[in-house]
């Protein structure tokens, strides 16, 4: 169901904020099963500087309710550039969820990762009926 690709979070971030100058991540926590990639959670928070580390985020996120396996990042940016103001960046996270409610592929559409910080895909179930 989920494939590594060698990339990192650490590495990933830096080159986010390289070609965004700060964003908004919007984050969806999920539960990984042989079969599913549920979500669990989901939170924002804005990225204005490249010092952001996987095990800081990783703190911040075991205050999260239920468990996850995995965390999918997409950037958001103000029309202006930087990161987005608090209510748009709730609307957006709202059609993130829904995006992935609607079709678990589109976790591949951020930079989803693992509890280690390392890079995920989602591959469609072949044995689905």
């Amino acid at each position: 169901m989920s494939t590594f690709d060698g990339l990192d979070f650490d590495d990933w971030v830096k080159a986010a904020f390289a070609d965004t100058g700060g964003f908004t991540a919007l984050v969806v926590l999920v539960e990984i099963t042989e079969r599913d990639a549920s979500p669990a959670a989901s939170t924002f928070f804005h990225v204005i500087g490249d010092e952001v580390e996987w095990k800081a985020v990783r703190r911040l996120f075991a205050s999260a309710p239920g468990s996850w396996d995995g965390a999918a990042f997409f950037i958001a940016t103000s029309s202006e550039g930087g990161p987005m103001e608090e209510p748009l960046a709730r609307i957006e996270l709202r059609r993130v969820e829904q995006m992935i409610d609607d079709d678990r592929l589109a976790l591949n559409e951020g930079a989803f990762f693992d509890r280690r910080g390392r890079r995920l895909r989602i591959d469609e179930d072949e044995g689905a009926a």
